[in-house]
């Protein structure tokens, strides 16, 4: 059985047509174990409550942004050591070193195909 077939995967992002995007690369890449949230807020409970070995979460999103979920999954000892990709259509700088500094695994620019996604995802888990 590979990783594919066992991971975990929390996809979290408030735009249902990004969300949409980044399921689809995953079937692509054929995860069968994905789960999403629209907030960060109750991806934060659900995680806390069953966590996952992976999240894959928007930056730019209302209540708690992306770096925000990232840092209450790290204080929690429970959902530290959770893989975080972030996602955004603006990755500069300043939001990658605060990702970094709050220990974000690693991150993709949007747009990105399905084979960009994969590598983004092999870089913090594996071969899938």
């Amino acid at each position: 059985m590979s990783l594919k077939d066992t991971i975990s995967i929390m996809v979290v992002d408030d735009m249902s047509t990004s969300r949409g995007l980044i399921t689809m690369a995953l079937d692509e890449i054929g995860v069968k174990n994905v789960d999403f949230r629209s907030d960060g807020q109750s991806a934060l409970a659900s995680i806390a409550a069953k966590p996952v070995h992976l999240v894959i979460s928007d930056y730019n999103m209302p209540g708690l942004d992306g770096l925000q979920l990232l840092h209450g999954l790290r204080t929690n000892r429970n959902t530290q050591r959770i893989g975080f990709i972030l996602v955004s259509g603006r990755l500069d700088e300043t939001i990658v070193a605060t990702g970094r500094k709050l220990g974000m695994n690693n991150f993709i620019a949007k747009p990105f195909n399905t084979q960009q996604m994969r590598k983004c995802i092999e870089a913090v888990v594996g071969p899938l």
